[in-house]
């Protein structure tokens, strides 16, 4: 199995990803028998429902400690910083950060803590996955209006990590729509996965919403859920005005990530973020730093 590198943007160096699971994840997404049993079996709803229903009882509360320990966490930073006041595993996998903890940058900011890719046109996005795995907008949002509106567009990808802060939040000043849910499956988003083909994104259950800007024209935030996750839980007033760095929700257990898109013309991503992107490699980063600016002129 290829190691997972990636970028830590605060240290400037090259790390390795420890993927949960990865041997079983490579077998189900690279060997015959694998790709068989993850059509029957992974992309279920049952398995995910299941997860979450024992994720929610306190029985699951015993996993706790070891899950902090294996992931080296700092709990330091969190409003609730003793892990026996969690109830249940769940309680715990999307707690609450101490906003103190996550400053709010300049222009368009991180909506999450994780790893991201970044593509300043839309075209790039093909390239970067295997030959022959395209992206289609029209799939992945269900919408030829807004297929259309995005075309030719920037997109921000951020894969949150099982051990990273499961919450999101928007990336920029405005005015935010209701959600809309497209029902999907639950595939896998490791890198493992996603190595493969970003048309998972297309296949998997996600909410779609709009936050409108004056300064970086309409924002597509969509959440995507992934194997395990319990389900994806949104905390904001649907039209209603909000602030940048304001939280918009949560995921249960599991992988997931969040995708922003742009209209074309409107951002300028932070080159830091194209280069390393252009290099096969994803950007470790926090909530609420910078990725964009307004694009000028």
């Amino acid at each position: 199995m290829e190691p997972i590198l990636y970028i830590d943007r605060k240290k400037q160096e090259i790390e390795e990803e420890i993927v949960p699971s990865g041997r079983m994840l490579s077998w189900f997404y690279n060997k015959s028998l694998g790709k068989a049993s993850l059509h029957l079996l992974m992309k279920r709803k049952l398995i995910s429902t299941l997860g979450g229903w024992y994720m929610n009882r306190r029985i699951s509360k015993k996993r706790i400690d070891k899950f902090i320990e294996q992931n080296n966490m700092d709990l330091s930073i969190y409003k609730v910083t003793d892990s026996t006041r969690y109830r249940t595993f769940n309680d715990f996998f999307y707690r609450a950060i101490e906003p103190k903890y996550r400053p709010i940058g300049d222009g368009v900011v991180s909506p999450a803590d994780g790893r991201l890719l970044a593509f300043q046109n839309l075209k790039d996005v093909s390239s970067f996955f295997i030959k022959g795995s395209e992206f289609s907008l029209k799939s992945f949002l269900r919408s030829d209006r807004k297929a259309k509106k995005y075309t030719d567009g920037s997109m921000v990808i951020v894969r949150l990590a099982p051990a990273d802060y499961h919450r999101f939040h928007f990336p920029a000043a405005g005015t935010i729509s209701r959600a809309k849910r497209i029902k999907g499956r639950y595939f896998s988003v490791s890198p493992l996965a996603l190595k493969k083909s970003l048309e998972i994104f297309c296949q998997n259950h996600r909410v779609v919403s709009t936050l409108k800007t004056e300064e970086f024209g309409d924002i597509l935030m969509i959440e995507v859920g992934a194997t395990m996750v319990g389900s994806i839980k949104q905390t904001y007033k649907a039209d209603s005005s909000i602030k940048k760095g304001e939280e918009k929700g949560y995921f249960a257990f599991g992988g997931s990530t969040v995708v922003l898109l742009f209209e074309k013309g409107k951002v300028s991503i932070d080159a830091d973020l194209i280069a390393n992107t252009n290099k096969g490699l994803e950007t470790k980063l926090e909530m609420g730093e910078q990725i964009a600016s307004a694009a000028k002129g």
